[in-house]
């Protein structure tokens, strides 16, 4: 029983206490505490409002999930139940749909979720339409994503062949293979080099971890041009080997572009540049061979 200051006291039912399901009501309500009802029933043939703590709760909870969706965080979530279709999960203490295919474990081992906490990725939150999806396999994918480092050398397994290159799985995370990283020589047809299923091991050129891209090549393994379309497994059997040798081949090539560009610098003396009719003068007189502009006007 709830006094708002009227003739007689309005109620709250347990049900409404709070967002969270099954709590015990003197674990929430403690006599004169002071607490923000919403109003759910206007006044009985006793004068009594109905008031809730539940829907407010339930407003802030989309709020809260709409912001977290808007920034892309990892969010944590409880598994209450799993079946063939995918799970429910207990966010922000809203109930939330975990597809199947969004749970990054194998089936037989689902049921083990139930009860656990796990990272995840809001894909979809329509407050109207009372729908909450997330996917934990885009959480653990961001999460391995913190551990490639650009340059690194990569296991994985082709998960589709496109016209323009292969996407490969490397533990949760899709990276771009382009037709144009195969290989040194040109690649007509990529079937033809790899296969879906295949595993192969890659270079990681660079990567968009906001964006969750990852671009990676086999041509920077090659040992001679033309080795993927001859021998991969070769190429990937010295792939280690291969990208330390590109690292220092890349190294000396910077190191080398240096040098010169200091010694283009170190050769324009002041003498060379007095040659030129550039010098000038440090007290502030124009350089030398420089005609002044009111001169020049007067001549002409």
């Amino acid at each position: 029983m709830i006094d708002v200051g009227a003739k007689a006291s309005a109620v709250c039912p347990t049900v409404e206490v709070s967002i969270a399901q099954g709590v015990n009501l003197e674990d929430v309500l403690t006599l004169g505490d002071q607490r923000e009802f919403q109003i759910i029933r206007s006044e009985n043939a006793d004068g009594e409002l109905m008031l809730s703590i539940r829907r407010i709760e339930y407003s802030r909870a989309w709020a809260r999930v709409a912001q977290l969706a808007a920034e892309d965080v990892t969010i944590s979530g409880t598994v209450s139940s799993v079946n063939r279709g995918g799970g429910l999960v207990t966010v922000e203490g809203l109930r939330a749909f975990l597809p199947g295919s969004h749970i990054s474990v194998r089936r037989e081992q689902q049921e083990d979720l139930v009860g656990m906490e796990l990272p995840l990725k809001l894909i979809q939150v329509d407050p109207a339409e009372k729908k909450l999806v997330v996917s934990h396999r885009l959480a653990a994918a961001a999460s391995r994503m913190t551990s490639l480092e650009t340059g690194s050398v990569v296991t994985g397994s082709v998960r589709s062949v496109k016209p323009y290159g292969a996407f490969v799985d490397i533990g949760g995370v899709s990276g771009l293979l382009h037709i144009s990283q195969i290989s040194h020589d040109h690649v007509k047809d990529i079937e033809a080099v790899l296969s879906p299923g295949m595993e192969v091991k890659a270079y990681v050129m660079n990567q968009d971890k906001d964006k969750g891209r990852i671009s990676l090549s086999t041509k920077v393994l090659e040992a001679e041009p033309g080795d993927m379309m001859t021998d991969a497994a070769a190429v990937f059997a010295g792939a280690d080997a291969a990208a330390a040798a590109y690292h220092a081949r890349v190294e000396e090539e910077r190191a080398a572009a240096s040098s010169v560009a200091n010694d283009i610098v170190s050769s324009l003396d002041i003498a060379s540049l007095d040659d030129l009719g550039l010098g000038v003068d440090l007290d502030g007189a124009a350089p030398t061979g420089a005609t002044e502009p009111a001169a020049a006007a007067a001549t002409e």
